[in-house]
C-alpha cells in the first residue's frame, strides 16, 4: 500500500505528538513535491511528498533506532518497500546501509538537514520567513558551525554530492521549495 499524503499525515501524528517533528515532515513532504515537479517526476509527486512526510516517522520516539523502527512501523501498516525503502535511505551512513539511488532518495538525503539549516536561518531575518532569504545568507550561516548546530553540514555536502549539483544550487532550489510550501511561515 502507498499512502497518499493526508494517510502519511496521519501516521505521522500517530507517532509524534510534538509540533516540530509535525512540522517538519510537512516541510519535507512539501519540498520533495515541488522536487518532484521540478525534476520531471511530477506523476510520483504524492508518492515523493508521502516519503519526505513519514521520513522521521520514528525520531520522536525511538531516536536511537531512527531509520531502522521505522522500517518496522511502516511494513506492520503493509506499506510499499518503495517507500519504505526511500524514507529509510536518508539515514545512509549514520543509522543505515541503504544507499540513496533513485533521484528522489538523493534529494531527501541532501534536504533533510538542509530544510533545518534554511528554516533557522529565516527565522533570524526581520520578517522571519524564507520569502526574502537569499542564498548567500544561507551560505553565511552555514559556515558558521555554532549556527543551527544540529544541521549536519558533511550531510548536506554529500547529499549535494550525490545529486551532482553545486551547493549554491541545492541550496536556492530548496529555498524556491520552502517558499512554495503552505506549510513554512
Amino acid at each position: 500500500m502507498i499512502p497518499t499524503p493526508e494517510q502519511a499525515w496521519e501516521l505521522l501524528c500517530e507517532y509524534n505528538e510534538g509540533e516540530f517533528h509535525r512540522k517538519h515532515g510537512r516541510t519535507v513532504g512539501d519540498v520533495l513535491r515541488w522536487f518532484a515537479q521540478e525534476e520531471g517526476f511530477g506523476g510520483e509527486a504524492d508518492f515523493w511528498e508521502a516519503v519526505g512526510i513519514l521520513h522521521d516517522l520514528d525520531f520522536e520516539q525511538w531516536p536511537d533506532e531512527h531509520c531502522i523502527k521505522c522500517q518496522e512501523l511502516m511494513r506492520e501498516r503493509g506499506i510499499d518497500e518503495a517507500l519504505i525503502r526511500a524514507a529509510a535511505s536518508h539515514g545512509y551512513g549514520l543509522t543505515v546501509d541503504i544507499k540513496p539511488e533513485h533521484q528522489m532518495e538523493k534529494v531527501l538525503f541532501a534536504v533533510d538537514e538542509l530544510t533545518g539549516l534554511i528554516g533557522a536561518a529565516a527565522l533570524m531575518r526581520p520578517s522571519k520567513s524564507v520569502s526574502d532569504l537569499e542564498v548567500k545568507s544561507v551560505k553565511k550561516k552555514f559556515k558558521d558551525k555554532k549556527f543551527a548546530a544540529g544541521c549536519s553540514r558533511d550531510v548536506i555536502n554529500q547529499g549535494a554530492e550525490l545529486l551532482g549539483w553545486e551547493l549554491d544550487d541545492l541550496i536556492g532550489r530548496t529555498i524556491l521549495a520552502m517558499r512554495a510550501s503552505p506549510n513554512v511561515d
